[in-house]
């Protein structure tokens, strides 16, 4: 028997339609439902027959496959019955009845194998929301998966997802109950797409792709929400994304509401002809429909797709990076490079830090959406302070983050605890800061203990310069321990080239020491020659410690010409503070100057040895009477500059909160009605 997953390799799998309407139209009494009405999944129990009816009706049609009665076969829903305790048992009730019927009707009709997809649906609980959390939900589908996997099923298919973060619960205990069969079992992710064009907490397609993608899935595609043409557009972005096969199952149209409820008016044979489309522009290669659609609608597919399709060729875009719920973020930034906050760091901000210490979580979230507005494309998260509870309080923050920020977020900390915590928050794809060899690569090093939470939850790596010898200093060191790292993250971790940032390790030069005078010429070096020997590589610095221990503005002089250096080389992103970057045509020549004097050293000498130039000291006296000049106004500021027609829209825009009552209040001492108020 060819397996799913050849098949699906050699061919267009045309999966069944909906189960609940075939149910419905079963004149089911609520003796069938054992008193739980509308949990459809007690029908595997009590009337199996007609469940099997139902799956023989798809087969008959021209369904390669089917899905399992077991949509609603999860912890959020059976809870709401009473009854969380039987989702093994219905699970594989589900799987053996759609097992059955699948190998029944190939041996009767002798038409080759038919195959059964495990329907894992979402529940009505997000973790995103903190309705529940991630490691509940991702044990609770675990124990699903299982029962589909003893029942028989080929795949397991996570449908109708709303919430990333759920998205990878499922997907994560799925994979763990995959791991522990010996069976080939397919895992397929397909996300609902709302006709806003997100799914229903806001994510856009690419940031999808960019959470699930990294988490070992087989197909990923789209079902449920709309018709076939609402997700043209999201399916084109797929092709040219991913190489996994996609799949791709429908409503019959957008649901129009009668006195009978919802009905869907797409016919059958336009349903087919989208579906046609779809694979010939697209490659969809795993189709079937959803909600409204029926064994009509399946024979119209059957019949469309009765001829080999054409093979599709797909300029696709390599384009990694990371994802915050919302959006996917490239790595690779075409007109600059990817910026990430420093500022939401306990050790590195004093403000964050005061924040933090006093439990003030609406200034820490401000902290962080501050530097959104201020241009970075990622935002740095460290929490580890001596005396707080870092498991704790990365909880909190992340948790708040994962709705308030738009960017992704790099969780920074050296306990795999506090990282466990982060990831198990934040729905898109984050990095994690960092992985290194400081304590070797031993079974209890800290990089084996963070490892497995990086492959889990998919995420990017930040890699320091750092073995058992200490930081590396030379370039020559940097490069030899950079290696190492990509040699064992991608042959033993599995994990793309693409997705490692390369801390070559910033160390401050204005000491005036000896030993730290080459320290930014040997940082720069080592980027040059990392990322020409491996193009695909990411790096990134924490710019700001090459100017540690000058004056405020003598920093920001040094750190952009620094970091202009660095991109130079070939530095594709840095953790700073974007609004203290500033750009070369705003730094007086003489400044620029001996900045770059400094970094490269060049000290100058008479014929008797004796130094003559000193960039060091010459660029200490520059600064001497500099003050730093004034900032951008805080958001707060800025908004109170504004006419109150123009404030309170732009407070949606930045989600700013604070402040929203007094002038909601002034909104209507000023006789704005609240209807006005709110459609403005």
């Amino acid at each position: 028997m060819t397996n799913l997953r050849i098949a699906l390799q050699e061919r267009v799998i045309i999966a069944d339609g909906a189960m609940g309407t075939m149910l419905q139209a079963a004149d089911l009494s609520l003796d069938d439902f054992e008193g739980h009405e509308g949990c459809n999944e007690i029908i595997n129990i009590t009337r199996p027959e007609v469940v099997a009816d139902i799956h023989r009706e798809y087969f008959a049609a021209g369904s390669d496959a089917v899905e399992t009665n077991t949509f609603g076969c999860n912890w959020a829903n059976l809870a709401e019955y009473g009854i969380e305790d039987r989702i093994y048992e219905l699970a594989h009730a589900g799987a053996r009845i759609a097992r059955m019927s699948a190998d029944e009707f190939s041996a009767e009709n002798k038409t080759g194998p038919k195959y059964v997809l495990g329907s894992l649906g979402p529940g009505t609980k997000l973790p995103s929301l903190l309705h529940t959390t991630y490691e509940h939900l991702k044990q609770a589908y675990r124990e699903a998966s299982r029962g589909l996997i003893d029942g028989g099923a080929d795949a397991l298919l996570i449908e109708t997802t709303q919430d990333l973060l759920q998205a990878k619960a499922a997907i994560n205990g799925a994979r763990e109950a995959i791991d522990s069969t010996d069976r080939d079992i397919l895992l397929i992710a397909q996300v609902t797409i709302e006709t806003t064009g997100t799914m229903l907490m806001g994510s856009e397609i690419g940031a999808a792709l960019s959470a699930l993608e990294p988490l070992n899935i087989d197909v990923i595609g789209l079902n449920c929400a709309t018709g076939p043409t609402e997700m043209s557009e999201h399916l084109r972005t797929l092709s040219h994304r991913t190489e996994l096969p996609i799949s791709c199952m429908p409503n019959a149209g957008l649901p129009v509401l009668g006195p009978n409820g919802a009905t869907y008016d797409l016919s059958p044979d336009e349903l087919a002809a989208s579906l046609l489309d779809f694979n010939r522009e697209y490659g969809v290669a795993l189709i079937g429909g959803c909600c409204g659609t029926t064994p009509d609608h399946i024979r119209a597919i059957t019949s469309q797709f009765a001829s080999a399709p054409e093979v599709l060729t797909v300029n696709r875009i390599n384009e990694p990076g990371a994802a915050s719920l919302y959006q996917h973020v490239p790595f690779r930034q075409d007109l600059s490079y990817l910026a990430i906050g420093e500022r939401a760091n306990a050790n590195g901000s004093k403000a964050f830090r005061e924040a933090l210490l006093a439990d003030d979580w609406q200034a820490c979230i401000d902290i962080a959406k501050e530097q959104i507005r201020d241009g970075a494309h990622m935002l740095d998260l460290c929490v580890d302070y001596v005396g707080r509870d870092g498991v704790a309080d990365m909880s909190h923050l992340a948790s708040l983050l994962a709705t308030a920020s738009t960017l992704p977020i790099m969780l920074d900390s050296t306990e795999p605890a506090v990282l466990k915590a982060g990831l198990e928050r934040l729905g898109g794809r984050s990095l994690v800061n960092s992985v290194n060899f400081e304590d070797g690569d031993g079974p209890e090093s800290r990089y084996a203990r963070i490892m497995p939470l990086v492959k889990e939850h998919g995420a990017a790596v930040v890699a320091l310069t750092i073995d058992e010898e200490g930081q590396a200093r030379t370039a020559d060191w940097k490069v030899q321990v950079a290696r190492r790292l990509i040699t064992d993250l991608t042959e033993n971790w599995g994990m793309n080239v693409s997705d490692i940032l390369v801390d070559t390790l910033t160390f401050p030069i204005a000491t005036g020491q000896e030993e730290t005078r080459r320290d930014g010429i040997e940082t720069l070096r080592a980027i040059n020659e990392l990322t020409t020997e491996f193009p695909e590589i990411q790096t990134t610095l924490g710019v700001s410690n090459i100017s540690f221990g000058l004056k405020p503005q003598a920093r920001i002089v040094l750190n952009s010409m620094f970091l202009h250096e660095a991109v130079e080389a070939g530095l594709t992103s840095a953790i700073a503070h974007p609004s203290k970057i500033m750009p070369l045509a705003r730094i007086p020549e003489e400044q620029r100057k001996v900045a770059l004097d400094l970094i490269y050293d060049r000290r100058e000498y008479n014929d008797e040895g004796d130094l003559t130039y000193d960039p060091l000291q010459k660029f200490l006296e520059l600064f001497e009477n500099a003050e730093t000049t004034a900032g951008r106004l805080s958001v707060a500021e800025e908004l109170a500059l504004l006419p109150m027609q123009e404030r309170l829209p732009q407070r949606i825009i930045d989600g700013e909160g604070k402040g929203l009552e007094a002038d909601l209040d002034e909104a209507m001492a000023a006789g704005i009605k609240p209807l006005e108020i709110i459609n403005t």
